[in-house]
């Protein structure tokens, strides 16, 4: 069976006053239809980069990303994005803004109220369908976001730190609805998060990126049964491993940021 997702030697090289900065370097990456994947590391490894590609964002230097057997050129609707800014819009209620997407694809009036309330209801957002998005904590915000995404029914949802704004209380609550919204409705998810505990709870997959230029430094697989116990053996295990993959990188963060503060 052929991957949903391939990334094949992608590399983005950003401009910048200082001369070229090499954000991600020969990606290559498979992901199939209904995995979950993290993509873990410290800031400056190409996380978002990678994500933003994929959703069509922005455009490698060089190498390709498939989708579905086609050549990702531009954003579509078979790759939804979830911010960690809730980019929810503010004159809107909340039942307009999970709407949006349907009226835009064109759907009947009817159709689009019988998803609302069905997306709604189901994230326990019903009740505060006619309040807009500033009369909302974070957590709701981002439940908003994510049924809005839902609505438009994209395979793949591509999701950038999207908790990682949240108390740790409303972080491990939407992390728990976010595996039910995996699993109910069979999406392919790629998450951007720095958070190690977060990648193990939630993921299939852990790819780990090294500090620029962003490469995959390690494809790990999760093999613990969900719901996963964060106190278990293996668990903890498997969080000092990866905090060890880890650090090494945010070590070497941190030395070229001297490096270039000596140089100033």
């Amino acid at each position: 069976m052929s991957a949903l997702v391939t990334i094949s030697q992608v590399s983005k090289i950003f401009d910048s006053v200082s001369g070229p900065v090499h954000a991600l370097r020969d990606i290559n990456l498979t992901i199939e239809a209904g995995e979950f994947v993290c993509l873990l590391g410290p800031s400056g490894c190409g996380k978002s980069t990678l994500l933003n590609a994929l959703a069509g964002f922005a455009h490698p230097s060089s190498g390709t990303i498939n989708v579905s057997g086609r050549v990702v050129t531009e954003p579509g609707p078979d790759r939804g994005m979830v911010f960690q800014e809730y980019a929810l819009f503010p004159w809107m209620t909340i039942e307009a803004n999970v709407a949006f997407g349907l009226e835009i694809k064109g759907m009947g009036r009817s159709a689009i109220s019988a998803r609302v309330e069905e997306l709604l209801r189901k994230l326990g957002l019903w009740d505060f369908r006619e309040r807009f998005p500033k009369d909302l904590s974070g957590g709701m915000r981002q439940r908003v976001a994510i049924a809005r995404l839902l609505a438009i029914d994209s395979p793949i949802m591509l999701m950038d730190e999207p908790f990682g704004a949240l108390d740790a209380l409303t972080r491990r609550s939407l992390q728990d609805e976010l595996l039910k919204i995996w699993a109910e409705f069979k999406k392919t998810i790629v998450f951007v998060t720095h958070s190690i505990e977060e990648a193990i709870y939630l993921a299939d997959r852990i790819i780990v990126m090294t500090y620029r230029p962003g490469t995959i430094k390690q494809d790990v697989i999760v093999t613990m049964p969900r719901p996963r116990d964060a106190a278990s053996a293996d668990f903890n295990a498997l969080k000092r491993d990866l905090s060890a993959m880890v650090m090494a990188e945010q070590h070497r963060h941190e030395a070229a940021e001297r490096a270039a503060f000596a140089v100033d």
